[in-house]
Parts: C-alpha cells; structure tokens; sequence
C-alpha cells in the first residue's frame, strides 16, 4: 500500500476511468478501478479503500444504491461524480452519506485538491486548530474536560478523538458534517458566514481570493440541515445551530 492509502475509481466509462486512475497515481494513492456498481462494493470491501470516486450512472445499480452498501462497511470518503447538475441529485448524494459531489466535466487538479483537503482532516484524529476569536457565547468547555473538547446544551465534540455525542448518545456524522460543527462550536456564537464554511469544508485548496459558486454554498446548507437532523433540531425553536438570513450561521445563544 502507498504512503496515501488505497483510492478505488468506480466508473463505467473508460476514458474517464483511465483519467481518474491517472489523477490517483500520479497524486500518489495505490489505485484499484471496477466499472460496474457491484464489482465496486467488492474491490472498496477487499481493498480496504481509503478514498473511492464513485459514478452515479453505472450500469447495473446506480451510485446511490452502491453508497448505501459501501456505507455498511466503509467510512472511506466518497466523491459522487456525475454529469448531472440538477440539485435533487446533489442532495441525495449528500444525504446518503458522500463526503463531496462534483459534476462532470471536471478538473482533474480540483478532484485532487479537494481529496487532498479531506485527507488532511482524518476521521479519527483530530486537527490542531486554535479556536477563533468570538464573542461571549454560549459555547461551554467542560472545567475537568480536556481543552479539546467543546461542549453545548448536552452536546459534546472532542476533536482529538473525531467524536460527537449528544446526551450521552454518539452521532454518527459524515467528515464535512464534523467539520462544520466544530467550526461553529469554536466560534462561539460569532457568525460564519457560507462563504467561511465552504472553505472549511473544502480546506486549504479555498483561498480568500478563491470563487465560491452557489452550488458550494447550497452543499453547505445541505450539510446543515443534515446536522439539524441529526441533533434532533426544533426548527422553530433551534438549540444548536441558528440561522442568520442572508450571511449564515452561529451557535444558537442561551444558557447550556
């Protein structure tokens, strides 16, 4: 196995196949390719893929129903690619668990830099990130807890240890559904804008100057409305993460 891990390219097509295992290769990922959804699930399951590109179009079951199965085995990352650019599709990949959706034609060097970024934030470890300035807020850190840890209204994240509870009970989050929390856990109650959300979940490859297009800021609030979800959100009522119309989000304020 090379130094990055394994990638697996799930595509019927070959001259984007060939492409993609280019991509892996050459950004230096052992690379194992299948061109059908069922042979797919298998090389992600006897590979023990770390990160998998998976074509919604294939040719037996499509790229949701091969998510769903990779899911009950895997946390590889997954990249949903297909050149459909309707929303409804770009919600489903998210909702079934892709870690990012990108539509074809793509740039082989943005593939690679956001798969870089994902690599650079591990699902179970944590990133040695110093919390923003931020107002006072809500955001609680436990006085006997570690420094790592962030708590709020019997929510708790620890970002060494990649993990979320609520009441006690783990949450089973995606890596951009992490991310995207914690960003906002540690801004305390400051306002992230869509914008700032963006490049936290795309990582370094976002720069200031970088263009932020509306289909990355509408993945975001999918994202968000996932984690709502997931926190059992009152919508009228929110605990945990409040909207702020046209900008973005903070942590809901109040008292833990």
């Amino acid at each position: 196995m090379s130094d990055l891990g394994v990638a697996v390219v799930i595509e019927d097509d070959k001259d984007v196949r060939n492409l993609l295992e280019s991509v892996f290769l050459h950004a230096g990922f052992e690379v194992h390719t299948a061109s059908d959804g069922r042979e797919g699930v298998e090389v992600v399951r006897h590979q023990h893929a770390n990160v998998v590109t998976l074509d919604v179009g294939l040719p037996d079951i499509d790229g949701y129903e091969v998510l769903r199965r990779i899911r009950q085995f895997s946390d590889a990352y997954v990249v949903m690619l297909t050149g459909r650019t309707e929303e409804p599709d770009m919600l489903t990949a998210l909702h079934s668990g892709a870690d990012d959706y990108i539509t074809k034609p793509f740039r082989p060097l943005e593939l690679r830099a956001r798969v870089a970024a994902m690599m650079r934030r591990p699902r179970n470890s944590g990133a040695d990130r110093q919390p923003a300035a931020a107002e006072p807020a809500p955001l609680v850190h436990a006085g006997t807890a570690p420094r790592d840890v962030l708590e709020h209204r019997g929510l708790r994240l620890s970002s060494r240890t990649r993990s979320a509870e609520l009441a006690g009970k783990e949450l089973e989050l995606t890596r951009s559904e992490f991310v995207l929390l914690e960003e906002l856990l540690r801004a305390g109650g400051a306002v992230c804008t869509r914008a700032d959300l963006v490049k936290v979940v795309r990582g370094d490859y976002y720069q200031d100057d970088t263009y932020i297009s509306e289909a990355d800021e509408r993945a975001v609030e999918v994202h968000i409305g996932n984690l709502r979800r997931k926190l059992h959100e009152d919508p009228h009522s929110p605990q945990f993460l409040q909207t702020v119309r046209g900008v973005g989000y903070r942590l809901a304020a109040g008292k833990p």
